[in-house]
């Protein structure tokens, strides 16, 4: 970043070299291998898992003694206080646990003024995710736009799902009872293509830089998506429920886009909840004619 950009930035500069070094310990981690155990049936948790969470609070509370701090890995601390950061450690362990290099450290900070109920969400202001295994420091701070390794970045401009590149995720366990696999069926054949890969701040951050036009995913936590959720606005895109409502950090659904696509992406899960208007998928010389009909009409 320049040092005009820099000094605008309140928080980022400390989080993210905490995040490096967080990075740089999975790194090690995983060049050595790791030990695994579980948590639930099949829901993965590593020994690098607690070491970061460890250091990131260690590390939080040297440069942020006056913030909270709500890890994954069962870091419950002064939630009570204006600031709070939520932590994963590592969002993407069962990549990570297999040797698949898709995995990441995740910030987000929430200022919950005093008076704010338990149940009411505060302003996100600040995220950082960094992927350790491309040297990627993705960066937000409220008004102060995204950027990536120190250079601003954006959403895409694509229009129409038909041309996006979308995302989503499935739980790593009970993935019977999840009716995500209907809805991945569906936007797999009306877009540009879906991908599954295993780390939910990653996608959002990737949906921030352009590379993804949208993600969407069921149940997940707030340490999971409140860094990806910021950086998505700052970049100029749109976050929500399924509906189009406004998104809350214990929400059940979340739909990132790249806000271009999102009334076409709400009107679609509507469908698909009821049941209707599941039109067939048009042939490659329906879709080159819908395609000629938009650029004609700009």
């Amino acid at each position: 970043m320049s040092t005009k950009a820099t000094s605008a930035f309140q928080w980022t500069p400390k989080a993210q070299v905490i995040a490096k070094e967080a990075g740089a310990r999975l790194r090690e981690f995983f060049e050595q291998g790791v030990e695994t155990e579980y948590k639930g049936d099949v829901d993965l948790v590593t020994v690098a898992d607690r070491t970061v969470e460890k250091l990131i609070h260690t590390r939080l509370k040297e440069v942020f003694p006056e913030h909270g701090i709500y890890g994954e890995e069962g870091t419950r601390e002064g939630l009570e206080r204006a600031y709070r950061w939520y932590v994963d450690p590592l969002d993407g362990t069962t990549n990570f646990a297999h040797g698949f290099p898709q995995f990441c450290v995740s910030m987000g900070l929430e200022h919950r003024p005093p008076g704010t109920a338990p149940e009411q969400d505060g302003t996100l202001v600040a995220a950082v995710i960094y992927d350790p295994m491309r040297d990627e420091l993705f960066t937000a701070e409220r008004g102060q736009g995204a950027w990536l390794n120190g250079k601003p970045i954006h959403v895409s401009a694509t229009q129409v799902l038909g041309e996006s590149l979308v995302s989503t995720g499935f739980p790593s366990r009970k993935r019977h009872a999840s009716p995500n696999i209907h809805f991945y069926q569906e936007f797999t054949l009306r877009s540009h293509g879906v991908r599954r890969a295993g780390s939910a701040a990653l996608d959002l951050a990737f949906v921030a830089s352009g590379r993804l036009e949208a993600f969407w995913e069921f149940n997940l936590n707030p340490w999971d998506t409140t860094a990806g959720v910021l950086l998505v606005e700052e970049a100029g895109g749109s976050v929500t429920d399924f509906t189009g409502g406004t998104f809350a950090l214990d929400s059940h659904e979340i739909l990132a886009s790249n806000g271009h696509i999102h009334g076409e992406l709400t009107a679609l899960f509507d469908d698909m909840f009821a049941g209707r208007n599941l039109e067939p998928i048009p042939t490659p010389a329906e879709y080159a004619a819908q395609r000629a009909a938009r650029e004609a009409s700009k």
